[in-house]
């Protein structure tokens, strides 16, 4: 026997003594198990379980015959059950095997669970590995017992990957090339905000070829700097134009004194009014059309990151759409989504009214936007393309077993 076999049957034997680890607050009282496939997907960490989430909700969108159950740090959409794993103990895996008996198993994180991921292999899971960050994965066990890693990875049937060192490695584990797939990030966007192609035309037109940055998703604590930093950038670019989106229509017009104590001219869109060269802030009521003001700006500042309570605003519905982002320090709830921006160049980030109206001042450019643009297309644009690959998997493996 392989060692990387008997490495995962001295955890097993373990699994199924009474040292192992107790139950972890599941009842085992896992949703019913209708007729046809059923597809699990365990997800750890924010963003693996955003593009979990979206993608069992782009599955089942085509495929509503389809049962999902997703686990761990995925937020399931209506419909689909979220459980609760079962402790690492061969009793508890092997009943969570017999009673969802899982067509496929999709896992999205770096944390693998042995005794679990084999007692769904053995019940005849179709196993998918889904990229991690860095391409690591570990299994926790007692340092007492040989590590189960590699053996527990070659349980899985595809094992998408991020590099040719980590397809190299796992190679000479033992595991084939053919279960192997180089591939972007797990990452998903969502889908775009929306925008009717005339109503872009329209507002194109009324904006007279203006230049003009973003200040979406504001907060009624950041918007005095966001005014200063527009004021100051001005000197620069006399002409330059602020669109003014507060996160919520319930902050509007706070927001709108805070600007008229700048002093600053306003044109309040949703009152019918247009902007003229004499305009210096173009103010929306609520972020319902974001879209079209993403569409417009080629430079966009996100709030809810300049002051500390909110944790930024998500980055990827301005990359999307092709917006240069700037951002402030506070973005704990999407912080690797920027950190992925970031390496990639896409995004820069301003700490109080001197940087923001220094970078606003630079990056408004077509040039400079442009190039921070794509940057953020790129990183979009790979992640879609795993998405792609994992629901093309799972939908001919579905029609392949489906016809005589």
């Amino acid at each position: 026997m392989a060692p990387r076999a008997l490495s995962l049957q001295a955890y097993m034997a373990y699994a199924r003594s009474s040292a192992a680890l107790g139950s972890n607050g599941s009842d085992n009282d896992w949703p019913k198990r209708r007729p046809g496939p059923l597809v699990w997907g365990h997800a750890q960490g924010r963003d693996a379980g955003r593009a979990l989430a979206h993608l069992f909700a782009r599955m089942a969108q085509q495929r509503p015959e389809l049962q999902f159950i997703l686990s761990g740090d995925a937020e399931p959409s209506p419909g689909m059950a979220h459980v609760t794993l079962p402790a690492e103990r061969a009793s508890e895996c092997e009943k969570f095997a017999q009673d969802l008996r899982p067509d496929f198993c999709l896992w999205a994180g770096t944390d693998l669970s042995p005794a679990l991921l084999h007692a769904v292999s053995d019940a005849g899971a179709y196993m998918i590995a889904l990229t991690t960050p860095e391409d690591t994965w570990r299994s926790r066990v007692p340092r007492w017992l040989p590590d189960p890693t590699n053996a527990t990875l070659a349980l899985f049937d595809l094992i998408h990957i991020r590099s040719e060192s980590t397809r190299r490695m796992l190679r000479r584990h033992g595991i084939g090339a053919d279960r192997l797939r180089l591939a972007g990030p797990f990452l998903d966007t969502g889908t775009p905000l929306d925008c009717p192609d005339p109503q872009l035309e329209e507002v194109t037109a009324a904006l007279a070829g203006r230049p003009v940055w973003l200040s979406a998703r504001t907060r009624p604590e950041e918007a005095a700097d966001v005014l200063r930093a527009h004021r100051r950038a001005m000197r620069l670019a006399h002409r330059l134009l602020l669109i003014l989106v507060p996160n919520d229509a319930a902050d509007f017009e706070t927001i709108t004194s805070i600007a008229k104590a700048e002093q600053m001219r306003l044109c309040l869109w949703d009152n019918g009014e247009s902007p003229d060269e004499n305009t210096h802030v173009l103010l929306i009521e609520g972020p319902e059309e974001l879209g079209l003001w993403y569409r417009l700006a080629p430079l966009a500042f996100l709030g809810g990151s300049l002051v500390p309570g909110h944790g930024g605003s998500d980055p990827y519905e301005a990359a999307a759409l092709g917006t240069a982002i700037l951002y402030g320090p506070n973005v704990g709830r999407h912080l690797s989504s920027y950190s992925k921006l970031v390496e990639a160049g896409a995004a820069r980030i301003v700490r109080d009214t001197d940087s923001l109206a220094t970078a606003v001042s630079h990056l408004v450019a077509p040039d400079q936007a442009a190039t921070m643009a794509h940057a953020g297309w790129d990183v979009v644009s790979s992640g879609a393309e795993l998405i792609d690959s994992v629901t093309a998997e799972v939908f001919d493996r579905i029609d392949a077993q489906e016809t005589p």
